[in-house]
């Protein structure tokens, strides 16, 4: 089943459980009814929305994740399941019992892959090249800091035209959109890595203590491209804010045709694939990641 992202920004809303679906109203005025278990992802960017206990439950027996959004329109809490897979306690010992080996080989193609994908979305042929020559060289756990150095490059670059670019969460736009658009992403890595029965506090890479979301930081490395280049389209039609139609337009990622392995489909089945190849790896029963080819 192909899920679906909702996103609740307007004021005056409140959603309730109605018979196994949402009920979505404004302003005690019913505006449409979801099914729950089509959710893959409820985003609410509003503080003036209401929702019941009952719809947050559903929302979590079906397997979805509700990110609440502050003022600035950035992630404040991203929920999801606390039981995401029959065998969940299987795959978590898997995930704790990983060797350092094994998590810096993996993080090792990640990295690699994120500067592909970085790479791909750039228009000057040099650059490119340079991009693609440090994604070569990147080794077990990346110690010479490859993401950095290629994000050193990458950015300056990234807007082309001429322009310039620094990337700073609290900077100036269009860092802002790029914001709301990894914001969503990181759900959606979240959303998969419970459906995988994974924990997502337990990074390769990332591992701050106060951070319950380091694997989700991790794998959505190699997507953030998707969301870079859609934004750049969106600055260069001009637009600077977080908005109802930016919103719509960025939203959307989620459900960008991705393949793996020949098998086509949006991007939330392909990165549940994508977690549960990190879980084979973790296990042993593979070496490599199958990660998506996204551009």
């Amino acid at each position: 089943m192909i899920k679906r992202t909702i996103e609740v920004s307007t004021e005056g809303m409140s959603l309730s459980l109605k018979h196994g679906q949402m009920e979505v109203k404004r302003e005690g005025i019913g505006v449409s009814q979801v099914p729950v278990e089509d959710i893959g992802i409820l985003i609410v960017d509003t503080p003036q929305a209401y929702y019941t206990h009952g719809v947050v439950i559903k929302l979590m027996e079906c397997g979805g994740v509700m990110v609440l959004c502050d003022k600035e329109h950035h992630p404040a809490a991203i929920v999801t399941p606390l039981e995401g897979h029959h065998i969940q306690a299987e795959r978590l010992r898997a995930q704790v019992e990983a060797s350092l080996p094994t998590q810096k080989r993996l993080w090792q193609q990640i990295v690699a892959a994120k500067i592909r994908n970085q790479a791909a979305i750039l228009e000057d042929f040099e650059v490119m090249g340079r991009m693609n020559r440090l994604a070569d060289e990147v080794k077990t756990g990346d110690p010479e800091n490859h993401e950095a150095q290629a994000a050193r490059i990458y950015w300056p670059e990234w807007l082309g035209t001429g322009e310039t670019f620094r990337r700073d969460r609290r900077g100036d736009p269009p860092n802002n959109l790029l914001n709301y658009g990894y914001m969503s992403l990181r759900a959606a890595t979240a959303r998969a890595i419970a459906a995988t029965g994974l924990h997502p506090s337990l990074g390769l890479k990332h591992s701050n203590k106060y951070n319950a979301f380091c694997l989700a930081d991790d794998l959505m490395e190699p997507f953030r491209p998707l969301v870079d280049r859609l934004v750049r389209q969106l600055w260069r039609e001009g637009k600077r804010e977080i908005t109802r139609e930016t919103k719509s337009a960025i939203l959307p990622v989620l459900t960008h045709t991705s393949s793996l392995d020949g098998q086509e489909g949006p991007l939330l089945v392909a990165l549940e694939r994508f977690a549960f190849s990190l879980y084979k790896c973790l296990s042993g029963k593979e070496k490599n990641l199958s990660i998506p080819q996204i551009l």
